[in-house]
């Protein structure tokens, strides 16, 4: 399955959800043992692990920027264009950052802990074109 590239489509449908608890990213040599990120990135520095903070803290991990991660419903394309962008701008214009993790799926947005709701919205808008 390739996904939906119409980027009308994708704004109309994407459906945001916002997942249960709070993320963090940290950096380690590898992953420890009984620890189950979400993603990973392998980078020069590190090994980036996304992962629940309750499951960064039972490792005694640490973490700085506590994130809501909001996925799109939506099958989106992995080559689709404009849809990074589009979500970008609207939580841009509210003031809102976003990491973003691209499952083979869907769209994975990180943004701080205490303006998820406020995303939420924002994304709802786009959404619904307005």
């Amino acid at each position: 399955m390739s996904g939906e590239s119409d980027l009308t489509i994708l704004l109309a449908s994407m459906e945001p959800v916002r997942q249960p608890g709070t993320f963090v990213f940290v950096s380690v040599p590898e992953v420890p043992a009984g620890c189950h990120p979400v993603a990973t990135v392998q980078e020069a520095e590190g090994l980036t692990l996304v992962l629940t903070k309750q499951d960064a803290d039972a490792h005694a991990l640490g973490a700085g920027f506590e994130a809501a991660m909001i996925s799109l419903t939506i099958h989106s394309a992995l080559d689709a264009v404009g849809l990074t962008a589009a979500f970008a701008k609207a939580l841009a214009s509210e003031g809102i950052s976003c990491n973003v993790i691209a499952g083979y799926f869907h769209d994975h947005l990180f943004v701080p802990v205490d303006r998820a709701d406020e995303a939420m919205d924002a994304l709802g808008r786009l959404a619904a074109g307005k």
